[in-house]
């Protein structure tokens, strides 16, 4: 399991970055599909996931398994069909997807996919390291390590008619501190201690209850329309025209990250103890940042794309005793802590999609 995020970070040194170039091989290729099919299987089930694989016996009569099963495919022949594949040049749309897919099969109460398990092998993630060599260097890509840009949008997902008011929410952040501080007393008293336990509780590591807005993507779509983590399948969704001003903190890095928490640690060890265990296999003193301390010297806060596909759903390490996980954040996400944002003159842009998958189009201004 990846631990520490001190050096440069390349885009496949993050479980989300790995994950968008699995999906982008798994669909250039049909022994690639194959092959994580069945070993993503197998990792699911040696990881604790309930999941079940259906087939058809020699008989022609249909069964069901809950258990690990045999398969002609092996790591090393995932690697080798990725490697076949040489440098990936996939589509702007197949791009947009990948990141879709990886995005949507985030999680931080439960262990990584099987997937995501099998991405993290050294030598497939090796070759999935050559095989998307390429991708940060396209103009369709430009966006991941941009910093917050001026054109914001809020979302609301099968809205209301036009959607609720905006909601700028100037003291969201000192309710979120009083919430946590709370959780982790009652959680110190009442949690088990030890990480292994079957308990769930509290996992996210932004501001609840603060607004939270994207940029756009290069086709106009605001960036977190189709880019939700553990999405509920919606289909329409409200963007909300807004702008704000103010000092805006750029995470473009794990590191960064790392810094924020050294600089403003709130401890949430008891709270976050079972979850993000399962998540990296790491029992460490957790924090997250003090967002009503960041909030004395900075207005805003933008997780930039590339943070995101390097360093969520992992470890980041803050010193040699503590730790934290960027989680429940989406890609080119910034989160407004002390209300300097407001919505704009100008239209509401509904967007629909006919499917869970997308994509999305653009449906009219309200």
């Amino acid at each position: 399991m990846d631990t520490d995020l001190t050096g440069p970070t390349g885009l496949t040194e993050g479980p989300r970055g790995r994950r968008l170039v699995l999906e982008l091989a798994a669909g250039a290729d049909e022994d690639v599909r194959m092959a994580l099919f069945y070993l993503a299987y197998n990792a699911a089930v040696a990881s604790g996931h309930s999941v079940a694989l259906f087939g058809a016996a020699d008989d022609g009569s249909t069964f069901e398994t809950h258990d690990t099963v045999e398969s002609p495919h092996s790591e090393e022949g995932l690697v080798r069909a990725i490697g076949r594949l040489g440098r990936l040049h996939p589509t702007s749309e197949e791009l947009q997807e990948a990141l879709r897919r990886s995005v949507e099969a985030a999680a931080y109460w439960q262990p990584p996919s099987g997937a995501d398990i099998v991405a993290a092998v050294p030598a497939v993630r090796a070759a999935l390291a050559e095989a998307g060599r390429d991708l940060v260097d396209r103009a369709d890509t430009v966006w991941w390590t941009r910093d917050m840009t001026v054109a914001q949008w809020a979302m609301e997902f099968d809205p209301d008619g036009d959607g609720a008011p905006f909601d700028p929410a100037p003291g969201a952040v000192r309710a979120w501190r009083e919430v946590t501080v709370e959780d982790e007393e009652r959680s110190h008293r009442r949690q088990p201690a030890d990480p292994a336990v079957a308990y769930s509780g509290t996992w996210w590591s932004h501001p609840l209850g603060a607004p939270h807005t994207t940029g756009e993507l290069p086709g106009g779509l605001p960036v977190g329309i189709p880019n939700v983590e553990d999405s509920f399948g919606w289909m329409r969704a409200v963007a909300i025209p807004v702008r704000g001003t103010g000092r805006i903190l750029e995470v473009r890095d794990g590191r960064d990250w790392a810094n924020l928490c050294r600089t403003y640690p709130l401890e949430v060890a008891a709270a976050r103890r079972h979850d993000w265990h399962r998540v990296t296999g790491r029992d460490r003193r957790w924090l997250v940042p003090d967002w009503m301390r960041v909030a004395e010297e900075w207005d805003a806060v933008h997780l930039s794309a590339w943070a995101y596909l390097t360093a969520a759903t992992r470890e980041i390490v803050v010193d040699e005793e503590r730790s934290s996980v960027i989680g429940g954040w989406g890609p080119d996400e910034t989160y407004w802590l002390t209300g300097r944002v407001r919505e704009i003159e100008g239209p509401r842009v509904h967007w629909r999609a006919d499917d869970q998958e997308g994509p999305w189009r653009r449906t009219g201004d309200a």
